[in-house]
């Protein structure tokens, strides 16, 4: 590891209501964030659960994938907007 974890920046309160709304319709996501090492990554998944842990919100795919919501930059090509 060796690096400190950023910290972390909460997504705007309506995205989080779209993600909690896709992951109810079990919609299929094509999903962009940006990875450990900061590349650009895409997965395409269904939004299996939203939680938070230690003061941090994730998103859990079907796919196994744990997200940070953070590191989000779109989901369905609809871009992650500022902070709440």
């Amino acid at each position: 590891m060796g690096t400190p974890e950023m910290p972390y920046q909460p997504i705007d309160c309506n995205y989080y209501d779209r993600l909690e709304a896709w992951a109810t319709m079990q919609t299929l996501c094509v999903i962009a964030f940006t990875d450990g090492q900061g590349q650009q990554q895409e997965v395409t998944a269904r939004i299996r659960n939203l939680y938070t842990l230690n003061k941090a919100e994730f998103l859990q795919l079907d796919n196994g994938l744990v997200l940070r919501l953070d590191s989000l930059l779109s989901v369905n090509g609809i871009p992650v907007p500022g902070v709440c």
